[in-house]
């Protein structure tokens, strides 16, 4: 018995599906994982593994093990109790910083109401395909596969739907066709805590949350909040972010903090949770973000903080696995 390596002779889709294959006495045998795939998708990936394999010389007969058996994603929410803050921002970083380590990540835009996602990434106007009724997420650049709501509507379109509607909707993303090999899906959540944030916490029970702050006292008010319904349903709060944390003047530049300073590091340190660290108020940001080109993807030094805060998010994940 040996082992064999036929992944070369399919398509990608058959391929990226092949967990494993043996050729032994002349009996090829592959193992094909069909997770989310229809009877009939499942039927003709067979067969074409038949037709592939049964033409070989070495290749007497073909046997075809089907598993369903595929490893979930381990979820991390971001999450604010204030909109406004830099959740989406910070989540597409951190999403792109994690990728750039070898982290094999997804990303959810699970603001329905205001998607940013598909800016950020430079994504606006691509629609996902659908295979078994459920989206494939948009691979986009970065290495960091995304679905948001802002792909499935028109852009600008305002959704005026209720609390169940979104809920639905956030179901809808996360249970996606994401690749088997996704390690880790960072959920961009909506501010505050209504039902999006209750139907991520009921039924998909994220691994932790992260909280975004900026550092005036009303945005540290509602983090707590947030805070409180995560250690309510036995979520743990892997860490905080001081979001726009100082501004250097681009004429002279002079430091200022016009929202506070140091404000989410002393709620860290009260509520007893990790400070993850901080983030500047910085124009290069805001232009990246709105250019479909987020920092984290260069190399400058705007680009150091998320990549100081995502290798932290990587020490609390391989301590977790």
């Amino acid at each position: 018995m040996s082992r064999a390596d036929f992944s070369d002779q399919f398509s990608p889709e058959i391929a990226a599906r092949i967990t494993g294959s043996v050729l032994n006495e002349g009996r090829a045998t592959v193992v094909l994982d069909v997770a989310g795939l229809s009877d009939e998708e499942r039927a003709d990936m067979e067969r074409l593994i038949h037709d592939k394999l049964e033409v070989r010389e070495d290749v007497g007969d073909v046997r075809v093990v089907m598993t369903a058996e595929r490893k979930e994603p381990m979820i991390i929410a971001v999450g604010s109790g204030k909109g406004g803050v830099g959740k989406s921002t910070l989540t597409a970083n951190l999403a792109i910083a994690l990728a750039r380590s070898g982290v094999k990540v997804g990303l959810v835009d699970a603001d329905i109401y205001g998607p940013s996602q598909p800016m950020i990434f430079g994504t606006q106007g691509q629609k996902p395909v659908a295979r078994d009724n459920k989206p494939v997420p948009i691979e986009g650049k970065f290495d960091v596969p995304h679905l948001s709501m802002g792909h499935l509507v028109t852009p600008g379109k305002a959704l005026a739907w209720r609390g169940p509607m979104a809920a639905s909707a956030l179901g809808q993303l996360i249970e996606a066709h994401w690749s088997k090999d996704t390690e880790v899906l960072l959920v961009d959540l909506p501010p505050g805590t209504g039902d999006v944030q209750l139907t991520m916490i009921q039924k998909f029970k994220p691994a932790g949350a992260i909280l975004v702050s900026t550092p005036q006292d009303l945005a540290l008010i509602d983090a707590a909040r947030a805070g409180q319904l995560f250690d309510t349903a036995g979520v743990e709060v892997i860490g905080l972010v001081e979001n726009m944390s100082g501004y250097a003047c681009p004429h002279c530049g002079e430091l200022s903090d016009p929202f506070g300073a140091g404000g989410v590091e002393a709620a860290a340190g009260k509520l007893d949770l990790p400070f993850l660290g901080r983030i500047p108020l910085d124009i290069a940001i805001r232009q990246g973000s709105d250019a479909g080109d987020p920092p984290a993807a260069g190399d400058s030094s705007i680009a150091e903080p998320f990549l100081r805060i995502a290798e932290r998010l990587q020490a609390w994940i391989s301590a977790k696995n």
